[in-house]
């Protein structure tokens, strides 16, 4: 199923091969129409490397109790040729800007997560830190 121009719904399964539930699908199809945005602001592919989480693989990973993931609400992303912390300053302006929704920005040492949570949260992950 065909979320975005550039999204769509498989790019977001659990990586134990399960679907989004149906009842989570707007949830899924609003990420995906923000990581649209940035797709078109940075001009670059976007691969998503952790989507929907079920909560069985959620707590086998150890991932947070009431991680966005397992609402369909985040996505750890890369992005070929950028550091995350660069596609976290992106999403930030476009935040800033109106045109992405608020939400948790995690920045980590390969990979940034951005999630639609509706408030914004920043936060550094393992091995991370604000630069001195």
């Amino acid at each position: 199923m065909q979320l975005e121009k550039n999204f769509n719904l498989d790019e977001f399964k659990c990586r134990d091969g399960s679907s989004v539930p149906e009842d989570l699908i707007s949830n899924v199809s609003i990420l995906a129409k923000n990581l649209q945005v940035l797709r078109d602001e940075i001009n670059r592919p976007i691969k998503i490397i952790s989507g929907y989480r079920s909560p069985s693989y959620n707590k086998k990973i150890k991932g947070a109790k009431k991680s966005q993931h397992m609402t369909a609400k985040a996505a750890d992303i890369i992005v070929d040729g950028m550091h995350p912390e660069e596609i976290k300053s992106v999403i930030i302006s476009l935040i800033k800007s109106g045109k992405m929704h608020p939400g948790g920005i995690g920045l980590y040492a390969t990979f940034t997560h951005y999630d639609v949570r509706g408030r914004n949260a920043r936060w550094y992950g393992s091995g991370m830190g604000p630069k001195k």
